[in-house]
């Protein structure tokens, strides 16, 4: 999802924000990562220069990463605003102190410290610009095609580049397609857990239970573990032993421990198993169909991802994540390959075109809501009280949200946890 920044300015401006975010008039970065779990846990204290050298250069390369990308996002609606002679007085990458900044023409152009956000400011509010209160150029002057094709730009530009990022990973390094192997892997199992005193290990595939197909999907072990409390459930693993290569069959007994709900929990991170391969492509006819291919399915896996989120809040509120756990997953993407970040990239670029659509304040879902709601009101303008009043609001909860997540996940990364 997205949290936002406020950003102070002399005077009042509508703005359109840009997901990484400037919730309101800004953007900060809040996104739900379809990412594994095991990412979230990032930077790492360096032991050696060597170490420290690489992670300060790949959380820059993540940090560029987001910053290409509300750069994107932000030129959508400028170049838009520009495109029907809409007057823009500000264009803005980053956040707080401005590092540096100049004036071409009625534009002010500024490169702010902290990149994560940024905005197109429009001077329909500003007293000192010069412009009549009735200048048939000022963006909220303009008529409802005008202002929804601004509005919708910015988000329309973050898919664009998404699809030319996943374009550009088909042609060089290749498009990844995974291949379905048989069996439930275990990443992680939890010291203490029912699974650790069972001896099951990260690493194990669990190949059999009872009841079940002799192929059983995390659904399928999920429902049997949540439905077996305190009950004895044989399972059948398959593990390397140390210094061996081939793999080994194991059978052990699980007993689930009883939640407070009443169903059981063995305390292990499940996943789907399969090996990952890349495709290359042989022309570009190739490259275009691997690209739409992988698109779509990024697509539809951030868009699945975010409605799923949104009607079981309570329950996947803790993988949300600001701009802070965005950069550490990035970094670690970075170090561990660099092909990585073709994909973090286009997932980031597609989440908050996503997550821009909502219709929230301080969101562009939000004003092309209430645009919307104008044209059907036969083009009767909302006051401009009650607009002003639930931006205000939206920017609020948003600045809110995007504090907490960054404080949350400031203490989440490891070598925060160390010193704590």
């Amino acid at each position: 999802m997205i949290t936002t920044h406020l950003h102070p300015s002399p005077t009042p401006m509508p703005r359109c924000p840009s997901p990484l975010h400037s919730y309101s008039h800004h953007h900060h970065l809040a996104v739900h990562l379809p990412l594994p779990r095991r990412h979230r846990h990032l930077a790492r204290p360096a032991a050696a220069a060597p170490d420290l050298l690489a992670s300060v250069e790949s959380v820059a390369s993540a940090a560029s990463v987001l910053a290409a990308i509300v750069l994107v996002h932000e030129s959508g609606h400028f170049l838009a605003a520009a495109s029907r002679g809409i007057h823009v007085s500000q264009f803005s990458i980053g956040f707080g102190p401005a590092l540096a900044r100049f004036r071409l023409g009625p534009v002010e152009y500024a490169l702010r410290a902290i990149p994560l956000g940024g905005y197109v400011g429009f001077p329909d509010d500003d007293p000192e610009s010069g412009f009549a209160p009735d200048d048939p150029d000022l963006l909220r002057n303009r008529p409802v095609p005008d202002r929804l094709l601004v509005v919708s730009a910015g988000v329309a530009a973050n898919l664009a580049f998404a699809f030319l990022i996943v374009y550009a990973q088909a042609l060089t390094v290749g498009v990844p397609v995974q291949a379905q192997l048989p069996g439930v892997l275990v990443p992680e199992v939890l010291p203490g857990s029912a699974a650790a005193r069972a001896g099951l290990l990260p690493g194990d595939i669990i190949l059999a239970v009872p009841g079940a197909a002799p192929d059983p999907s995390v659904p399928v072990l999920v429902d049997l573990i949540k439905a077996s409390p305190s009950k004895k459930v044989p399972i059948t693993v398959s593990r390397t032993a140390p210094g061996a290569v081939d793999r080994q069959s194991v059978e052990l007994i699980v007993v689930p421990d009883t939640s407070v709900d009443g169903t059981g929990r063995i305390g292990v991170q499940l996943s789907p198993n399969f090996r990952v391969t890349r495709v290359r492509p042989q022309n570009l006819a190739d490259a275009t169909v691997l690209a739409v291919r992988e698109f779509t399915l990024l697509t539809g896996t951030v868009f699945d991802g975010l409605r799923q989120t949104l009607l079981n809040f309570s329950q996947s509120a803790e993988k949300v994540s600001g701009p802070v756990a965005i950069i550490a997953v990035g970094a670690e993407v970075a170090r561990s390959s660099a092909d990585g970040l073709f994909q973090f990239a286009a997932v980031i670029n597609l989440n908050l075109a996503a997550i821009n659509l909502l219709p929230l304040p301080a969101l562009d879902g939000g004003t092309l809501a209430l645009i919307l709601l104008e044209a059907a009101r036969g083009g009767r303008k909302i006051p401009r009280e009650v607009e002003q009043g639930i931006m205000s609001s939206g920017i609020l909860v948003v600045l809110m949200i995007g504090i907490f997540l960054i404080v949350r996940d400031t203490l989440n990364l490891d070598f925060i946890k160390e010193i704590l």
